[in-house]
């Protein structure tokens, strides 16, 4: 089991220990055999298949209730895409990772598990834990790192966290979805080797230390067979070879095939009420294509989580009571901070906060913060803490000024700041037939995801309205983001009406997320409101396998000349002792969906950075990105600190390191290029529908030590607030003891990775490689000792002739090191 009450009584069987556990596992399981022998095939069948969106049917006769289930990662949505029930945004699964704390990742859980129980969510939809194999990776701000030792670290300490608190985790998506380009048909080639020692291995992990109780099938197919009908990686290597016992979900929209999937080990096809499972499943049985004994399994998979997570009857709940209640804001402040990577500073952090002492604020992403990455792991916060707020309100009055200097992107984006916006849903004689608020422009509605009072059948006509209150006088420009006819009016007057046709979108993310199109100017005055509408046609959903409405009314803001922007923030720098620089990615740039073009900064930013390090050498850059971004000007600033996605108190914790209240404990969990050349992988579009796997092994910092080539910013890097001495390093096969003392004036935390290199090696693997890491604190002057146990697995290789495992004998030098590139200590070990 992932989770257990917390009290364990141990009675004595025919001489074996039996606990409270066991006896609660063995009450479940007759409890699932019962409901599952009172089931008639068609109930059975339509069990498999989502009933709407997010949820599984209720079968009353069993005592049943419906399961339900919601995306995170970083928050936890419920069965509605609104504001109107908020919820909290955690960094992003980039940034817990660079904590490099799985006590910190399952902490994060069980505030995830709290957040599901009080929205009535029995299952979440994470954690992700595909591999950074390319920077370019769209969606890798949702993932962990390039690593699968430390993803499956981070990955099994947040699956333990969230079960802990009674709710089930799905870890997704298994397996070779490492890239968004084509994501629904590409066919990911990888050979066994990489397959199992990097793609498969955090799932492993995770299945081992962690016992999650579902497992996301992907869209992809790999070596040619798709993953939701992938017999050899689900029922024989996940089921078989790992024992993992929980249920298998496809993707939303994955399950393609009734037989196929079903015979492939597929549990339940999601979303409904339109899938391959239900009738059509039930069918294949009666006509002899399905044996009724898979269903069956699948059924008591089923059976099994619903007991776990307490909603079968005569079943206990596997956590009878959930754990203490945690404060939402502080936790995701505290993450926020110790995620946070300071990869350069030349002695300009942590700021003077000596009266007189001024700071200049400057960039757009300052004021208003990119805080989470797009797409389904979008949640809605009760509130967001810019920079520019927590700045604000940690400095005296008159220290901070703010200039705009640089946009990051220029272009039109769902109507936010200064908006107060409704949806108002009508038939077609134009009577209201329900409304809701809207936390931005967008109108994401999948499924039953709609107004109450409002239904698909019945709705003619969807109007965003409401009011806008600019911040700036000047033009202001209007567009639409999706596919229909809309009308748009601002201030009363209709300024465009039209129809948007579907372009070269395959994916239906890159469609809603995608180019945005601008429809009309208009004239606006600061601190004046004005009424603005948006009406959409609805169109007829009546034959989409999945209902769904999605489309957005954008904005931009007046558009003043780029040098006289940049020119006003290297006046406002030139006056301030430092000058703070927030850059950032943007929707456009990082989302699920569609993968990146390039690693460069959007907009004008890297010249706004050069330009104000130019005139104040106490240059501190901020870099608001969820992955590796090109950094030109990284030598010629006093201190690059990233921030990932930081959540909703990304702010606060902002203010937090730099005033040096809080230390910035991040390491990088990915390897940060100079350039997109340097990358060892740059592909990720499939040729003829194929993406091969070429590299192999060498993917993140294994191939960059392979080629002998430096990269701006190392695995594992990071600075903190206080300097650490390496003292003494002993090993053996199975342990690192490593001491170390902080060296500085301010207490801190270090993170003590040790790699494994082969002195000499008889075959083809990295030069080396993550083995362990531990966190380790200590005051000024203070030493500890660590003893870091080396799992077998990280001196085995998969020989695919061999047909398992093999441990791989010989001389290694074990490295106890402060990054992948700046090793402190080395030992010499012989295995066996």
């Amino acid at each position: 089991m992932g989770a257990t009450a917390p009290r364990t009584h141990r009675t004595q069987r025919g001489g074996t220990a039996v606990t409270d556990a066991d006896q609660a596992d063995q009450v479940r399981s007759d409890a699932v055999e019962a409901a599952l022998g009172k089931l008639d095939l068609d109930t059975k069948a339509r069990l498999l298949a989502g009933q709407d969106m997010w949820s599984l049917p209720a079968v009353p006769g069993i005592g049943l209730k419906s399961l339900v289930m919601s995306d995170g990662p970083i928050g936890v949505r419920g069965v509605r895409w609104t504001a109107d029930d908020p919820s909290i945004a955690l960094p992003s699964p980039t940034a817990l990772a660079a904590a490099w704390d799985p006590a910190l990742a399952r902490r994060a859980g069980r505030l995830l598990a709290q957040e599901a129980r009080r929205k009535g969510v029995h299952v979440l939809l994470a954690p992700t834990v595909n591999l950074h194999r390319s920077p370019l990776g769209g969606r890798h701000f949702e993932c962990y790192s390039e690593d699968p030792y430390l993803t499956g670290a981070i990955g099994s300490g947040y699956v333990n966290g969230v079960q802990e608190g009674g709710v089930a985790t799905t870890v997704k998506h298994f397996v070779g979805n490492d890239a968004e380009t084509e994501r629904f048909t590409v066919d990911s080639v990888i050979a066994p080797r990489p397959l199992r020692e990097l793609y498969l291995a955090p799932f492993e992990a995770i299945v081992a230390n962690a016992h999650p109780w579902g497992i996301m099938t992907a869209y992809n197919q790999v070596n040619g067979t798709t993953m939701t009908e992938h017999t050899h990686l689900v029922n024989e290597v996940l089921r078989a070879e790992w024992g993992f016992e929980g249920y298998n979900v496809s993707d939303w929209m994955a399950a393609r095939s009734t037989t196929g999937d079903i015979l492939g080990g597929l549990d339940v096809a999601m979303p409904g009420p339109t899938t391959v499972y239900g009738a059509p499943l039930a069918e294949a049985v009666r006509a002899g294509e399905v044996p009724e004994s898979a269903v069956d399994d699948a059924v008591r998979n089923v059976l099994r989580l619903a007991a776990r997570v307490g909603i079968l009857e005569g079943a206990p709940a596997a956590v009878a009571e959930p754990p203490a209640p945690i404060d939402g804001q502080a936790l995701a402040r505290e993450i926020a901070a110790r995620g946070f990577v300071l990869v350069r500073n030349e002695g300009a952090l942590p700021l003077d906060p000596g009266a007189g002492r001024t700071v200049a604020l400057i960039g757009a992403a300052a004021r208003d913060a990119r805080v989470l990455g797009g797409g389904s792991a979008t949640v809605f916060p009760e509130r967001v803490v810019s920079p520019l707020d927590g700045l604000t309100g940690a400095l005296p009055d008159g220290a901070l000024t703010f200039a705009v200097g640089a946009d990051p992107s220029g272009e039109l984006s769902p109507a936010d700041k200064g908006f107060q916006l409704r949806a108002i849903c009508r038939d077609a004689s134009g009577a209201v037939l329900g409304e809701g608020s809207l936390p931005t422009g967008q109108v994401q509605w999948i499924g039953d995801d709609l107004p109450e009072g409002a239904a698909y059948e019945t709705m003619a006509s969807i109007e965003v309205t409401g009011t806008f209150l600019p911040r700036e006088s000047g033009e202001h420009a209007f567009g639409t983001r999706g596919l229909g006819a809309f009308a748009l009016a601002v201030g009363g007057r209709p300024l465009w009406e039209g129809v948007q046709q579907m372009g070269d979108e395959a994916d239906p993310f890159e469609a809603f997320f995608g180019a945005p199109s601008e429809r009309a100017r208009i004239a606006l005055t600061a601190g004046e409101p004005v009424e603005v509408s948006l009406t959409f046609q609805v169109p007829d959903t009546s034959a989409l396998p999945l209902k769904a409405i999605m489309f957005s009314l954008l904005h931009l803001g007046p558009q003043r000349d780029a040098d006289e922007l940049i020119a006003e923030a290297v006046e406002a720098a030139r006056a301030a002792d430092t000058a703070v620089v927030v850059v950032a990615t943007t929707e456009r740039v990082e989302s699920e969906g569609f993968d990146r073009k390039d690693l460069a900064l959007p907009g004008r930013q890297d010249d706004l950075v050069r330009a104000v390090a130019a005139v104040n050498p106490n240059t501190v850059v901020v870099v608001n990105a969820g992955s590796p971004v090109e950094l030109p000007w990284r030598e010629d600033v006093a201190a690059v600190l990233l921030t990932w996605f930081p959540g909703q108190e990304g702010g606060a914790a902002l203010a937090d390191v730099l005033l040096g209240d809080a230390e910035p404990g991040g390491r990088l969990p990915t390897t940060w290029p100079a350039e997109l050349a340097d990358a060892p992988v740059t592909e990720v579009t499939p040729a003829e529908g194929r993406l091969e796997y070429r590299e192999g092994l060498f993917i993140g910092y294994r191939a960059y030590e392979a080629r002998g080539a430096v990269p701006a910013f190392p695995f594992g890097h990071g600075l903190g607030y206080t300097d650490w001495a390496y003292e003494s390093l002993e090993a053996t096969a199975t342990t690192a003891r490593v001491r170390v003392t902080n060296t500085g004036t301010r207490p801190g935390r270090e993170v003590v990775q040790v790699y494994l290199a082969p002195v000499a090696d008889a075959v083809e693997r990295p030069a080396s490689w993550l083995a362990a890491f531990a966190g380790v604190e200590a005051g000024p002057g203070e030493s500890v000792e660590v003893e870091i146990a080396l799992p077998a697995r990280a001196f085995e290789i998969w020989d695919e002739a061999a047909g398992g495992w093999q441990r791989v004998g010989g001389t290694y030098e074990v490295r106890a090191a402060h990054s992948h590139g700046d090793t402190r200590l080395t030992a010499t070990l012989d295995v066996a």
